[in-house]
């Protein structure tokens, strides 16, 4: 009997401090817009809400709705983004997604809502550069919030290792750049570069 799918919200990834880039990589710009915005208007199609995961002391961007790393998880990077969402509303599962990618586009979005397996812990598609989990564009399932957050306790803060101790579905890219990421300012302009990656 195949698990029933809870709803799901999407949550953008934007806490971190963006130190190597310099500037906010969520206000980079690769699609005539700042890459947040981008990145909610396309989780806007597939979700009923969306939020972005920020800390405490960072703002907003433009009328975003945003919920704050709570106390519990701040200073923990986007797996204390991941499970405040998670705590915060605990009858949905999650679309996570980083602000960093400049390649995600709707077939990136369709292919793990339409091979997600709700079963599992984590439904995430497996890196192209080292084949092994990418957690960050991938669905987080609202009943996998306890043993989650019992590795957590246990001292494992990192959402890739997360994911290889979990329950995790694995999906292949079809398009090998979709997770790819930015993350300084010559990544950036060299990305910009390359047109054979189309920014669609």
């Amino acid at each position: 009997m195949k698990a029933t799918k809870p709803k799901i919200f999407g949550l953008i990834l934007a806490g971190g401090f963006s130190r190597r880039m310099g500037q906010d990589k969520a206000l980079l710009q690769f699609h005539g817009l700042p890459q947040v915005e981008f990145i909610f208007d396309l989780l806007q199609e597939f979700c009923p809400q969306v939020f972005l995961s920020k800390r405490a002391d960072q703002k907003t961007y433009k009328d975003i709705a945003f919920i704050n790393d709570s106390n519990e998880f701040s200073n923990h990077g986007p797996l204390g983004g991941i499970l405040s969402a998670m705590k915060e509303h605990p009858d949905a599962s999650w679309l996570v997604v980083a602000c960093d990618l400049p390649f995600i586009n709707k077939e990136t979005i369709q292919t793990l809502l339409t091979q997600r397996d709700p079963s599992k812990t984590v439904t995430a598609f497996i890196s192209t550069q080292d084949a092994l989990p990418e957690p960050l564009c991938a669905i987080w399932e609202r009943q996998a919030y306890a043993s989650i957050l019992k590795l957590f306790n246990e001292g494992i803060h990192c959402p890739r290792k997360i994911l290889i101790k979990s329950n995790t579905h694995l999906l292949k890219q079809s398009n090998p750049h979709w997770l790819d990421n930015v993350n300084t300012p010559q990544e950036y302009e060299q990305i910009k570069k390359q047109p054979h990656r189309e920014l669609i």
